[in-house]
């Protein structure tokens, strides 16, 4: 028996179809029947999050019930007891969620919320017919195998047994963390395999994300690929071109330049890890102007608009250190490069890539072409009220794409 609480009352005429599905879900964690529970529809305010997946597990603590929100980059999970478990599903249904779909071994029921009606309650067949293994040790997927991944020994990230090298504890993280938040922005974007697919890596240094982007490219779908890293450092091009070569991947290849002077014409993708203070706005711009689909950039070294930053005068006083001011001027500068990349017709997202733990480099900006109309004159006052309150006279970015500050 999976849950041992007080069962809630049989379900009548009278109850809800809430209650009723609520009810449903109670006699099936008593039961041992229960296989998982999915809330969808979400309508509350962080527009990030889409659905929410609950299974169950069995932790050292003793069984609970494993929520995982499900982001638009990435996922949180969190375990609860059953009562808990039921408690949170109970206060969600309806509000933020207004669906969820249960199933059991013995039926499968979905409870919909529609504006202006009663709430609806159906029921099908069973998805599964055994309930899955509580258990929470199974073996870990990863997003790059270790094992099957010589590209990873020959650049320095695993030694030849097939395990991290100490040291690169923290890049193999980096590198898995990256795939992961990939794969569902290019799902967001559009992008479907096997058609062909452009992407391109400015910066890409030892080409670490470059591999993986490919590996995992190649491994989803697509068979037409032409991956390119832009380098400054042409050891590293030699490097990693080899490495290409001995890894089979045909449509991956390395090119020595900088970002500014890089010829991008045709490009799906766009990456810009740690590209220095303006440089980042530099293959920002090339590939708006390219018309990217999807645009991934963390932004390091803020030291343009450092110099033009003027506080609000509620903050002068605070702004008077060094410490602050500098995070403040990356605050305005990936804020006002979001707000643009808005006005150029895509839909922007700020959030974390990776623990401060492993990085202090770790705010990543992914940026979706829009697919329908928007309001450009909307977007551009939003760009220009950002600037005025911080004095901003010019910004790299704003002038490639030839939006004016004010």
């Amino acid at each position: 028996m999976r849950y041992a609480g007080r069962m809630m009352p049989s379900a009548d005429s009278s109850s809800t179809a809430k209650e009723k599905f609520l009810a449903l879900l109670t006699h099936a964690l008593s039961r041992g029947s229960f296989v998982k529970l999915t809330l969808g529809s979400f309508a509350g305010a962080d527009p990030s999050l889409k659905r929410v997946f609950i299974r169950g597990v069995a932790l050292r603590t003793g069984e609970r019930l494993s929520f995982v929100f499900r982001h638009a980059t990435r996922d949180i999970t969190r375990n609860f007891d059953c009562q808990e478990g039921l408690a949170r599903v109970r206060d969600m249904l309806g509000g933020e969620f207004r669906s969820a779909h249960l199933f059991t071994t013995g039926q499968s029921a979905q409870l919909e919320f529609r504006p202006g009606r009663e709430p609806r309650l159906s029921f099908g067949k069973p998805g599964d017919v055994a309930v899955p293994s509580w258990r929470h040790d199974r073996v870990k997927q990863r997003a790059v195998s270790l094992e099957s991944a010589p590209w990873l020994h020959a650049l320095g990230v695993t030694s030849a047994d097939g395990k991290v090298t100490r040291g690169m504890e923290a890049k193999f993280r980096q590198i898995h963390k990256f795939i992961e938040l990939l794969r569902p922005l290019l799902d967001a974007a559009g992008f479907q395999p096997p058609a062909v697919l452009r992407l391109v890596d400015m910066g890409s240094g030892k080409g670490y994300l470059t591999f993986a982007a490919y590996e995992c490219l190649h491994r989803s779908g697509w068979s037409k690929l032409d991956v390119r890293g832009i380098e400054t450092r042409a050891e590293l091009v030699e490097l990693c071109n080899k490495v290409a070569r001995q890894s089979g991947f045909g449509g991956l290849r390395f090119e020595a330049g900088a970002i500014a002077g890089a010829a991008i014409q045709e490009v799906d993708v766009l990456v810009a890890l740690h590209a220095c203070d303006t440089a980042t706005d530099d293959a920002i711009a090339k590939e708006v102007q390219a018309d990217a689909g999807l645009i991934l950039v963390s932004p390091c070294c803020h030291q343009e608009l450092r110099r033009q930053l003027r506080a609000p005068a509620a903050l002068a006083g605070a702004l008077k250190h060094g410490i602050l001011r500098e995070r403040q001027a990356e605050f305005v500068t990936d804020a006002l490069r979001a707000a643009l990349l808005e006005w150029a017709g895509y839909e922007s997202r700020v959030f974390e890539f990776i623990s401060t733990e492993h990085t202090g480099k770790n705010l990543m900006i992914a940026a979706v072409k829009r697919r329908g109309p928007f309001d450009r004159a909307a977007c551009q006052s939003q760009v220009q009220t950002l600037a005025a309150l911080y004095g901003i006279k010019t910004q790299r970015l704003a002038d490639r794409l030839g939006c004016a500050l004010s």
